[in-house]
């Protein structure tokens, strides 16, 4: 990435016009002699020994007992299973929004939304939302898609081996269908994609998954067909890794429009004027604007896909509910439109094609998290597509309610006004 002659010229005035270059070369070389020698992370976790990290690093009692607390104490065991060098937890605010009318295939009736975060406005602005679609008679939903992918890739000598090796894998489906149901019982091979360039092949393995969200399910699964590949192909790949960066695992990605990684669901409602103006105080009209004018420009940063800030209520929900909040980063792909009705309604829809949620498995189990899933009605297994749609619900809300701050001119003042109510509120109980 280039920077700009007069960036550059700013950057060399920062650092040269306090210190000089031998300086600037002193403070940047590595310094081995000043790290202590470290051991291996513990997956071992006892409580002493979380104990002794955190004196070790510096913390007093009083920081000790904070991550340290009763309950943490007492639940350590569930934590320790989580994390390695486990040294503590942290608390942070759950907002609960709603209840949200979802009229889905398998979420049906109303739903409490816990929102896991520290950022003023967001439960609120949510909540609102949800107001919206309620007013309206809910939202719908339809489950479209699932499968979680692996993509290792295979590199070979030349063109011809690459050839040879495709004409051979194409016709063992089975034995990779046995391969992967020996290494789990709740997933299943769904579908098998071959991507080829120069002599390296992706391979695409797609699996059903059940409840679970499924990343550590299917690695185990590919690693167990690439060993088999390794070992039985009549054309030897020079190499191999288990994951080539294809998948889209954990970041945003044009893939996302192209098939499905998780869950892919989408959601509609049609908005009443009244409810426009009541609840969310602008109409049809304006959100339409301010709608298309927010896609164009997010179009011209280069967003991949056409929405306003799934990222924001998806963090708190998948924070809240032991979700793995990296896969934020697909997750929040997808696209938002609006619609204007001749009768003054609005047309709404957020389709979203990467939800990596399960209600099994990983953090779903954790204390908190499990209770959030059971204040939804979504623990345990059977309800991971019905979290999904709920998901997908809560994006449409935030969706709804941002747009409309910034077609009435709320989004600026809104963050003030609650944000000074919470300080005189805190103010007067300390008084």
């Amino acid at each position: 990435m280039y920077e700009s002659y007069e960036n550059a010229r700013k950057m060399a005035q920062t650092l040269f016009g306090s210190i000089n270059a031998e300086k600037v070369q002193k403070a940047l070389r590595p310094k081995p002699e000043c790290i202590p020698k470290l051991a291996a992370a513990d997956p071992m976790n006892t409580l002493e020994k979380a104990k002794q990290r955190l004196v070790a690093a510096g913390l007093n009692a009083d920081g000790v007992g904070t991550l340290l607390d009763e309950s943490t104490r007492e639940d350590f065991g569930l934590y320790a299973e989580s994390v390695e060098n486990l040294s503590g937890t942290i608390r942070i605010p759950l907002g609960v929004a709603g209840p949200l009318q979802v009229n889905g295939i398998h979420a049906q009736g109303l739903y409490w939304i816990p929102l896991a975060t520290h950022e003023a406005t967001l439960v609120a602005s949510y909540h609102r939302g949800i107001l919206a679609l309620n007013g309206s008679g809910g939202c719908s939903v339809l489950f479209l898609n699932e499968a979680m992918g692996r993509a290792p890739v295979f590199t070979f000598a030349n063109l011809g081996e690459v050839a040879a090796f495709m004409s051979w894998a194409l016709m063992q489906r089975e034995t990779f269908n046995e391969l992967v149901a020996s290494t789990t019982e709740h997933g299943t091979l769904d579908d098998i994609r071959f991507t080829v360039e120069g002599n390296n092949v992706y391979v695409l393995f797609e699996m059903l998954t059940q409840d679970a969200a499924g990343q550590n399910m299917v690695t185990k699964a590919a690693e167990s067909v690439c060993k088999y590949i390794a070992e039985h192909s009549p054309v030897k790949p020079v190499g191999w890794i288990v994951e080539s960066n294809l998948s889209g695992d954990k970041k945003a990605s044009n893939r996302s429009f192209l098939g499905v990684r998780g869950r892919k669901v989408t959601a509609e409602a049609e908005i009443s004027a009244e409810m426009l103006k009541r609840v969310l105080r602008t109409d049809s009209e304006a959100l339409v604007t301010s709608w298309r004018t927010m896609m164009l420009g997010g179009t011209m940063s280069g967003a991949i896909g056409a929405q306003g800030h799934y990222a924001n209520g998806l963090a708190a929900l998948y924070l809240a509910t032991g979700q793995d909040v990296a896969c934020v980063a697909e997750s929040a792909v997808g696209v938002t439109r609006l619609e204007q009705r001749e009768n003054g309604n609005m047309y709404c829809s957020a389709t979203l094609p990467n939800l990596v949620v399960g209600t099994v498995g990983g953090g779903t189990g954790l204390p908190t998290q499990q209770a959030c899933l059971e204040l939804m009605g979504l623990a345990g297994t059977g309800h991971a597509r019905a979290l999904a749609e709920v998901c997908a619900g809560v994006a449409l809300a935030g969706e709804l309610s941002i747009i409309a701050a910034i077609a009435s001119g709320e989004f600026a003042r809104s963050h003030e006004l609650l944000g000074r109510l919470r300080k005189r509120k805190s103010r007067a109980k300390k008084n």
